[in-house]
């Protein structure tokens, strides 16, 4: 059984999502934290819902990330 790739999870932790995004985990933790960027917790884990994340990045598209009064919530 071949293992699932990236590209193919519904749930990316946030080192997986930093690498898909090209965003920095430090960042993305700070949105997360400031209630722009929704996960799921499970235990100690956090998940990122791939289409969240493409939802959040349509959103803020040309947005500077580091501004984040002026970034969009996904909702």
């Amino acid at each position: 059984m071949k293992g699932i790739r990236i590209n193919e999870k519904l749930g990316l932790t946030v080192e997986e999502a930093a690498t898909a995004s090209g965003i920095g985990r430090n960042t993305i933790r700070m949105l997360i934290d400031r209630g722009k960027l929704p996960v799921l917790k499970v235990g100690r884990k956090t998940i990122i819902r791939r289409d969240t994340l493409e939802k959040f990045m349509t959103i803020n598209e040309g947005k500077n990330l580091l501004e984040v009064d002026t970034v969009n919530e996904v909702r």
